[in-house]
Formats: structure tokens, C-alpha cells, sequence
């Protein structure tokens, strides 16, 4: 687990501090808590994170740590080292997919813009032996599209069906183990069952651009540079693994800082990397404009699902999105009215904290929203812990946070509805929107297991 930089005790969310009747000696984090904790609750600047509830050894098994540990730099050596020993007939090829939210990282430290950023990260990744480098922004427009529909149907059947609404986004891997693990069938129906961007992602590369390529999925080792590492959680869950195929649809997530971390350790300069064209899905010649989805460090579901559902269920254009903050800059919510009358009402939960309310007023009863985008990371997937740690760790280095934001909204933002690749891709790769591929390879299902926490974990 060193690896995964993930502590074995660390600061706990309200309930394990309360609740968990482990004995915490390894590093008297229990007496740490009690000094933090104050009436109930934990002053903002304390690092609280999901994952440090969800990477405690009492909610990851032995195996998982294992196949965890197993995503790092060393693995990816690893293979590069064996392509270069091993007969052509055995190599592997290597493909490297970019989250959206790594690359201001990637700006922010090379000091340049993110276009020329994704050109040297590009040139560093193929001077290690990695032969195609791929943005998986497409990804996410496949995930928003799917969960824009899923939205609408569950909207116009939310008075026959308790568990359509409200319905929860699912591509923050951390959220998805929590409901998992610890919320159970309170949340897990409310789950929209799209699969995350990396998972899109990873289908796409294993299954499309392996064909593409004239290649077996298994001879396709398949890398995924994001800002959190709660991703590799994620990569690693059973249903991404193809027992026919032995082959995972990811096989290796990095984040940003250790992908940088190795361009440190290689004592490699941003001034001497070569500027390579990102490779694309479909194989087609050009440097295509990045872009990016609409939200301020997210891939803006709220936003996308939000015009959508307002021009497909009541025939509203919605230009402009205005937050109303509650609690604070992590709880928002939008609200569409017409004639007086609230039509759609979504909130935006970033961070544990704002997480615990919201849970807890569900138990209540009292969730006003159609719509909640959650993710675990206070500030959204920019703040990701696995790109925005100062130097010292466990800290947010709030500075490199702003930078990230000013450089990822300085890309123009396009609806994933006018991306024709997508649309090639719904008809070549899936055969068509509502077809049966469209429903196995960019859906998944998610349910209670709530049997693997210990019998006191309550909520």
C-alpha cells in the first residue's frame, strides 16, 4: 500500500471516529481525533478525507491491497523493461489515457498552456516506450450522454418507481465503495448506473481501439493518468475484468504526481521533451482542440444533465446556470423555475463533510433534489489528492488548486452532443444508442455490501 500513499490511520469520518471499536495504536491517531473533533465535529482545515475512511484496513481485503499495490510506476517499468527484452510476438502495447483534470496539473507545472502541457506529457510518456497517448475526454461525453438519458427516464417514471429519484452521479470511485460499503440500499438504487469516464475509457481502448489496432485485449496494456487515487479503487472492481479475455479494461492507474514524479526521478526537464500530437480513438490525422466538459473541476454532469433534462421535459433552453451556495462553496444547488413553479432542483455535494449532511438528511426524509452530483474531493476532481498535495503531504496546496482552475476553464467547453466522434462511435463501435452493446459496455450495476462492514459500522 506504500504505494498507493494511502495511511493506515488517518483522520476518520464522524461515524468510524464514533463508532469504530477498533483499537487505533499505530500511530495514536484515536488520541488525535479526540483533540480535532469539537461538539460533534471537525474544524474545516483538518484533511478529511473519503478515502481515508474507505482505505482503512477494515474496508479493503487482502486481495484488493494486493491487486492495488500492484498500480504503480514499478509495474509500468516493468512491462516497458519486458518489452525490451522479450520476443516482438510477446510485447505488449501500451496505451496511455489522460483525465481532463490532469492535464492543468501538467500546465500548472511545465508552466505552459494545457494544449502545448499535453503535447509534452505526450512526448515524456512515448520516450518511455508507451505507443499510443489518448484524451479521455471522449470518455466522458459517453458517460454524460448515458447519464443524461438515464436522468430523463428516471424523472418521467419517479412516481411508480420510490428508488428513481433522487438519482446520485457515479463517477467519483470513492462516493460509489462509501454507498457500497457503508450506506447500503439507502443509496445504492439512487446510484446512476453509467459507468465512470475511466471505465468508458478503459472498454474503449480493450474493446474498440484493440480492434482498431488489429490487437487481442490481452496484448494491450492499458495505463490511465488521473488526479485521484481512489481511481485505482476502481480499476480493480470485478465487474471491469474480463475472465474470458483474462484482461482488465484498465490495467494500471498512475496519478498525475507520480507520473511527474517519475519525469523527477529521470531528471528530465520540460525544455527538452519533445511536443507530440495526442493519438486519437478513430486513428484520424490532425491535432483535434482539446476541450472540455462544462463544470468549474468536474466533469460538469450537473450542468449537462440540468440543460438536458430542462429542454426534454419541459421545453426550457437553459444558457446560463446560476449556483446558489448553502453551506458553502461545496454545497450548491441550481434550481430551474417557471411561472413560480420549481421544475428541477439539482445540488452539487463535494467533500465528506457535505457528503454526512447529506445522507443524513435522506434519513430524514428531507432531500429536496431530482439530481446530486457527488464526488469525495472537496473542490471537485481538480483537488484530487494525487495532484494537489503540497510538497509536505496531507495538506491541499490551495494555490496549485487556483492555477488548475484558471488553466482547465481557459478551454473552450463543448457539449458532448456536437461531438461527431462520439456519434461515429454509437453507430461503428455500439450499434446505436439504445442498443444492447450500448447497455453492457457503457452501463454497470451497483449494490449493497454492507455485509463486509463490521456489525457495529452503523449509520
Amino acid at each position: 500500500m506504500s504505494e498507493v500513499k494511502v495511511p493506515k490511520r488517518k483522520e476518520k469520518c464522524e461515524n468510524c471516529t464514533k463508532q469504530c471499536n477498533k483499537k487505533q495504536s499505530e500511530d495514536g491517531a484515536d488520541s488525535h481525533l479526540k483533540k480535532e473533533e469539537v461538539n460533534g465535529q471537525f474544524p474545516e482545515e483538518s484533511p478529511l478525507l473519503l478515502s481515508s475512511c474507505l482505505s482503512c484496513d477494515g474496508c479493503l481485503s487482502e486481495e484488493e491491497s494486493l491487486k492495488i499495490s500492484q498500480q504503480n510506476l514499478e509495474e509500468l517499468e516493468r512491462v516497458l523493461a519486458l518489452n525490451k527484452k522479450c520476443d516482438v510476438s510477446k510485447r505488449r502495447v501500451l496505451v496511455a489515457s489522460v483525465c481532463p483534470q490532469s492535464l492543468p496539473f501538467f500546465a500548472v507545472k511545465f508552466g505552459v498552456d494545457i494544449t502545448e502541457a499535453a503535447h509534452k506529457l505526450c512526448g515524456f510518456l512515448k520516450s518511455l516506450g508507451v505507443h499510443f497517448v489518448l484524451d479521455s475526454t471522449l470518455a466522458a461525453g459517453f458517460s454524460i450522454l448515458e447519464s443524461q438519458k438515464e436522468f430523463v427516464q428516471r424523472f418521467r417514471r419517479r412516481n411508480q418507481d420510490s428508488t428513481a429519484l433522487p438519482m446520485f452521479t457515479s463517477s467519483c470511485p470513492g462516493w460509489i465503495r462509501y454507498s457500497e460499503r457503508v450506506l447500503g440500499s439507502l443509496v445504492t438504487p439512487h446510484i446512476c448506473t453509467a459507468r465512470s469516464p475511466q471505465q468508458i475509457m478503459g472498454c474503449l481502448v480493450k474493446d474498440f481501439f484493440s480492434k482498431q489496432q488489429k490487437l487481442s485485449p490481452e496484448k494491450v496494456f492499458h495505463v490511465l493518468v488521473a488526479p485521484c487515487f481512489d481511481k485505482k479503487l476502481e480499476a480493480v472492481r470485478e465487474e471491469f475484468y474480463n475472465s474470458l479475455l483474462e484482461s482488465r479494461d484498465v490495467d494500471c492507474v498512475l496519478t498525475s504526481g507520480e507520473i511527474y514524479h517519475l519525469m523527477e526521478q529521470r531528471k528530465v526537464s520540460v525544455e527538452e521533451l519533445d511536443s507530440v500530437p495526442l493519438d486519437h480513438v478513430l486513428g484520424e490525422a490532425g491535432d483535434a482542440a482539446l476541450l472540455r466538459h462544462e463544470g468549474r473541476g468536474s466533469e460538469g454532469f450537473l450542468e449537462h444533465i440540468f440543460k438536458h433534462a430542462a429542454k426534454e421535459l419541459f421545453g426550457l433552453e437553459v444558457q446560463e446556470i446560476t449556483y446558489k451556495s448553502l453551506r458553502n462553496r461545496d454545497f450548491q444547488e441550481v434550481t430551474l423555475e417557471r411561472d413560480g413553479e420549481t421544475l428541477l432542483q439539482f445540488a452539487a455535494v463535494y467533500g465528506f463533510r457535505n457528503i454526512q449532511t447529506l445522507v443524513h438528511r435522506m434519513r430524514k426524509g428531507r432531500i429536496p433534489y431530482q439530481l446530486v452530483e457527488v464526488l469525495s474531493c472537496p473542490g471537485g476532481c481538480l483537488s484530487g489528492r494525487g495532484q494537489a498535495e503540497s510538497d509536505g503531504g496531507g495538506r491541499v496546496d490551495k494555490a496549485l488548486v487556483q492555477q488548475m482552475e484558471d488553466a482547465y476553464s481557459s478551454l473552450p467547453v463543448r457539449l458532448p452532443e456536437l461531438n461527431p466522434v462520439l456519434q461515429t462511435l454509437y453507430r461503428d463501435w455500439l450499434q446505436g444508442h439504445d442498443s444492447t452493446h450500448t447497455h453492457t459496455l457503457l452501463h454497470t450495476h451497483y449494490s449493497s455490501q454492507t455485509h463486509t462492514q463490521p456489525p457495529h459500522m452503523q449509520w
